[in-house]
């Protein structure tokens, strides 16, 4: 006879979540509020369990800001009351449904809570961590704040919960790139007011910042102004206003000025030039204009007028060519054949002697 052990791990070491907030409220709501609810579940499972919010953030790594708006923000979904007090504290009792609101207060001190299990009790391994969401890797406790600030601050400016490849872009800005938070948020910031929200062009001009050495963000508003005012220029100058340059343009503008070197005045004498030549913008052929210029060493306008007087003096040289006569055959429809020549006193001798 088969022997059957059953066994049932739900008591005591889980926290039951209902289907309910799985399906309506999660996917509403911040990834960082979603932390602070299932928290507050796991601690009001216990008898004892009590929580103040300064706990909860030391425990999530936030701060206790972050968890005061976590938790107002459940209040306003009507799944649990928040008032903050300064009394003593108060404990939290059964747990609470999703349908059914939890009290919670803010205690003025409490005692840690147990560890949360790992699992293993449960025959479960241990999931490994990206390198991006990985906090620990920071050296003090006011760095992992700082980042925790940083993911909410960059999720609200990107309207969305950041996927673990925006975490580990975002890590790389701050641990790679040694940028600090409040650089990394003026530039999610900057990037986002463009109207640009795709952590590839975020990581680009991270990258352009990086090689400029730009560490502050008095040197980044500095140069975005300094650059969105010749990317307008280079508009202006085909005539197109009313909008943002677009991504594949700003990379033809930052190729002229990185790559190339060429001053923004020069620039601008080949977008004229372009647009006096073919009568409409066009930044390919404007490219091959500076593409020429530094191919030839034009580094100051002299250079360019320079050239313009060697091609005048070209153009004269071959119109002048083209106009010469040139030795011509009569053009006849016999030219085909070969003419025939002949002895005219030979032809006179013979008839005499006839």
């Amino acid at each position: 006879m088969t022997k059957l052990t059953l066994t049932n791990y739900a008591l005591g070491n889980t926290t039951v979540l209902e289907n309910e907030f799985i399906d309506h409220h999660m996917v509403k709501a911040n990834g960082e509020y979603v932390k602070v609810y299932l928290l507050l579940l796991r601690h009001m499972n216990r008898p004892d369990g009590m929580m103040s919010v300064t706990e909860m953030a030391d425990i999530l790594e936030c701060t206790e800001n972050d968890v005061r708006r976590a938790l107002k923000y459940w209040k306003k979904q009507d799944l649990l009351d928040y008032c903050e007090q300064t009394a003593s504290p108060v404990s939290m009792g059964a747990p609470a449904a999703v349908t059914e609101p939890a009290s919670v207060t803010e205690p003025a001190a409490m005692p840690v809570p147990p560890a949360i299990t790992d699992g293993s009790d449960l025959g479960l391994t241990e999931p490994a961590e990206s390198a991006g969401t990985n906090i620990q890797q920071y050296r003090s406790r006011d760095e992992r704040k700082e980042f925790k600030e940083l993911m909410f601050v960059a999720e609200q400016y990107l309207g969305k919960t950041l996927s673990s490849v925006d975490i580990d872009m975002i890590t790389y800005f701050y641990d790679t790139l040694h940028m600090s938070a409040e650089l990394i948020e003026y530039l999610i910031e900057y990037c986002v007011e463009n109207g640009h929200k795709s952590m590839h062009y975020i990581r680009k001009v991270a990258l352009s910042w990086s090689d400029q050495k730009i560490t502050t963000i008095s040197e980044a508003k500095s140069n975005t102004v300094l650059y969105n005012k010749h990317c307008y220029s280079v508009l202006n100058a085909y005539g197109i206003k009313g909008r943002a340059p677009a991504a594949s343009e700003i990379a033809y503008i930052r190729r002229w000025n990185d790559e190339y070197g060429f001053s923004p005045d020069l620039i601008l004498e080949a977008c004229n030039r372009t647009m006096n030549t073919i009568h409409q913008p066009n930044f390919e052929y404007t490219d091959t204009i500076l593409k020429n210029w530094l191919d030839k060493n034009v580094r100051r306008r002299k250079d360019i007028d320079a050239l313009d007087a060697d091609y005048m003096q070209e153009k004269e040289r071959r119109k002048k060519a083209a106009a010469k006569p040139a030795n011509t055959v009569k053009s006849n429809k016999f030219n085909n054949f070969s003419g025939r020549s002949y002895d005219m006193d030979s032809l006179e001798r013979r008839l005499v002697q006839q």
